[in-house]
């Protein structure tokens, strides 16, 4: 011991940066960094009856790299361009966790991948059904009095099945304020039982739940679409969609290009804002695509990234799947 203390004091200095160095790259204060992400080739995650389909050029999603607060990712934040600083709270919903947050976009990115094959079969016009639909908690509010925790799957209330979010939300509303509900749930493989109390706000009644469905798609076209773990939230849902369609009808979209887009899909088809498209956006260009695709809301900024740094892509907007389909089937007819 005797040794250390006097080997400390013989290096007092570089005892100090040694702790200051340590002290900058394991704390994490709570703020996220964004900065230019990339792109994920969707060719060997799409499937159709087991066999993926080969395509000239490639669809792609684009995401956002992010990196948790460390005090030099936040110093090059506040220093580099290209970067911007995020504090967490902007990230979660009020009232919730950085562990809720994590669990809703996980099930948003499952929702997205059943959205976007029945976007995909319906476009094509291929038979398919809906079956075995499974409701999740994605949020709750500040306001709500329940046991419920996000992620909780919702298998009935007051001893009914829960079928479908129509027949939640009658169940809310055909009750009165101050009533107490009771769920049965699973959360972590287990049923339990859970409660929500019924409140008004403005005129209408809640429980403080959103809920969303994930489902089972029967069809004699199998379309499957792989993720990874660490892969989260509804942006990619287009993308996925467009390429699903791709694959289904058995022609190539792409006419050789390097398709990167953004954006989310619901179950009508309909292409919905999404956050970071400058990131996305340079991701895009580093990886040298030909084609972005972009939701409506965030065309202007898309536009106004591209003139200000003189980018070489087209930056397409789209309402809807059909819009993206429609796209590329003029570049094919004009080629």
């Amino acid at each position: 011991m005797k040794k250390v203390f006097e080997f400390i004091k013989s290096n007092l200095l570089f005892c100090i940066l040694l702790i200051l160095i340590l002290v900058c790259t394991v704390v994490r204060l709570p703020y996220d960094v964004e900065m230019p992400g990339g792109i994920i080739d969707l060719g060997n995650r799409i499937t159709v009856n087991g066999e993926e389909v080969k395509i000239d050029g490639t669809f792609n999603m684009a995401y956002v790299s992010v990196v948790q607060g460390s005090i030099p990712h936040i110093i090059g934040g506040l220093i580099i361009p290209d970067w911007e600083v995020v504090p967490q709270s902007e990230i979660t919903l009020e009232n919730e966790t950085i562990e809720d947050a994590n669990n809703r976009d996980r099930l948003l990115l499952e929702q997205s991948k059943d959205y976007a094959i029945v976007n995909a079969l319906r476009e094509a016009g291929i038979q398919y059904e809906i079956k075995n639909k499974v409701n999740y908690v994605a949020y709750i509010s500040e306001e709500a009095n329940t046991t419920i925790k996000v992620g909780d799957n919702i298998l009935t209330c007051n001893g009914e099945d829960v079928v479908d979010l129509n027949y939640f939300k009658e169940k809310i509303t055909s009750s009165n304020v101050g009533d107490k509900l009771t769920f049965t749930v699973i959360r972590d493989n287990k049923e339990i039982e859970t409660t929500g109390v019924v409140y008004e706000d403005e005129g209408e009644k809640y429980v403080g739940l959103s809920v969303m469905t994930t489902f089972d798609i029967e069809s004699n076209v199998n379309v499957q679409i792989d993720s990874k773990a660490s892969e989260s939230g509804p942006s990619g849902g287009m993308m996925m969609a467009l390429m699903a369609y791709n694959a289904v009808t058995k022609q190539d979209l792409t006419n050789g290009l390097k398709i990167v887009g953004t954006g989310t899909i619901d179950l009508d088809g309909n292409v919905g804002e999404i956050g970071g498209v400058k990131y996305k956006l340079m991701g895009a260009v580093k990886n040298k695509a030909d084609v972005f695709f972009v939701p409506v809301e965030n065309y202007d900024e898309a536009i106004e990234v591209k003139n200000k740094k003189k980018y070489d892509i087209e930056v397409v907007k789209v309402a809807t799947l059909k819009d993206a389909i429609n796209y590329l089937e003029k570049i094919g007819n004009k080629s």
